[in-house]
């Protein structure tokens, strides 16, 4: 879809309503959202919560041609955050149950055949790391929302061998309360992404010690230092290479159209503007004046997304069961507005990748969720591949993992 298309589209969702939006959403469809952005207030902010409701009889998940959505694994709570163990099994954040859980399937299996916890009362865990990096991990790393905690691991275990050891303490609590994370490469440093604790700093910056941040940490926790600043939220962070991606989640109440948010490699010492500037150098009118001299350091995202969007977890596609060309994309799992005029979210994207870069488009991969009435019976979270090269994909509005594999 050209931006042309793409505008209409949008205009004609914001005068006829969700259900208008909701026909927009198809696979393959594509989206390029401009950085020539609206002034703040074009419209006015909305609050317009999701009405979830359960899953309909004759509801369906669409995926490009050749591809199939399944039910990979129900009954769980609210699963957010999903990381692929190297053997295989997928790790669960159940953060509202205050547990990790593991799921196992036999290789290509279409349903889980297998799902225990794996630890339990745990502070709203939700990033998900093993350590070292590689085929043999010591230790899996969770994060709380006040601290990081790791426990013992070998490949296979399905149940903690023994208790959480705190690694890092007095993470800030409340406001945006997941916590991602990811090693380096080389294994040198863990970095941890704390969200801010308001939407605009509209308390003042006294409480955003260390938020908006992605800290870096030594593996025992020591030596914090900031790996990059001025992200409100950036809500799952993953290496693509020697390239740290992070998707964020930036600020309400400008509008339907303001800010986007956005996925974008992340740069180390690199600031991006929050709460002073959005996307480069436009300016916060809740803080128009403050701080002139930052106007020129703001880095501008690579690849902006729809408003209000919320991307929550991201995956870079590198299984051999998709055709060649989706090799080294991107999959980001978009949860849905909850202040815009006219719903969007509720679905996996693509996004396109071209020597490691973002192309600045991004493509509906699975829709279905978001329905013509303008209610919703699923909220994509987390995203992962399985080591058949499926993609796993968590909804914490129905509870379920889906699987969506390539059959043509």
């Amino acid at each position: 879809m050209t931006l042309a298309k793409f505008t209409l589209a949008l205009l004609a969702a914001t005068v006829f309503g969700s259900s208008a939006w909701a026909q927009a959403d198809r696979p393959s469809t594509a989206h390029r959202i401009s950085a020539d952005l609206p002034p703040p207030y074009a419209t006015p902010p909305a609050a317009n919560p999701p009405r979830i409701v359960a899953r309909p009889a004759d509801a369906v998940l669409a995926a490009p041609p050749g591809f199939s959505v399944s039910e990979f694994l129900g009954g769980l709570t609210r699963p957010r955050l999903l990381t692929t163990a190297p053997n295989g099994d997928i790790f669960v954040a159940e953060s509202a149950a205050g547990r990790v859980t593991v799921v196992r399937a036999p290789t290509g299996a279409p349903q889980a055949g297998q799902h225990e916890i794996f630890a339990a009362d745990l502070n709203r865990p939700f990033g998900i790391a093993f350590y070292p990096p590689g085929p043999d991990p010591r230790w899996v790393y969770v994060a709380n929302e006040e601290s990081v905690v790791r426990f013992p691991y070998r490949n296979g275990d399905l149940r903690a061998s023994g208790p959480p050891e705190t690694v890092i303490r007095n993470l800030p609590a409340g406001g945006h309360w997941t916590r991602s994370l990811a090693f380096t490469p080389d294994g040198k440093h863990l970095l941890v992404s704390v969200g801010s604790a308001s939407n605009d700093a509209e308390a003042g910056m006294a409480l955003e010690a260390d938020r908006a941040d992605i800290l870096e940490f030594d593996p025992d926790g020591g030596h914090k230092t900031i790996y990059a600043s001025g992200l409100r939220n950036a809500v799952d962070i993953r290496f693509d290479g020697d390239a740290l991606l992070a998707v964020v989640n930036e600020r309400d109440g400008l509008g339907d159209d303001l800010p986007p948010d956005y996925l974008t490699r992340v740069q180390p010492g690199g600031f991006y503007g929050w709460p002073w500037y959005y996307i480069g150098a436009h300016a916060d009118p809740h803080h128009r004046g403050e701080h002139p001299e930052l106007a020129h350091a703001v880095l501008t995202p690579d690849l902006l997304i729809q408003p209000h969007s919320a991307p929550l977890g991201l995956v870079v596609y590198e299984g051999a069961q998709f055709p060649p060309e989706y090799k080294g994309d991107v999959f980001v799992a978009l949860h849905g507005s909850w202040n815009r005029s006219v719903r969007t979210g509720y679905k996996v994207v693509r996004v396109r990748m071209k020597d490691g870069a973002p192309t600045g488009e991004y493509d509906d991969f699975v829709t279905g969720f978001l329905l013509p009435n303008g209610t919703v019976w699923g909220r994509p979270v987390g995203v992962t591949v399985a080591r058949d090269g499926a993609l796993i994909f968590s909804d914490d509005g129905s509870g379920t993992l889906w699987r969506v594999a390539y059959i043509k």
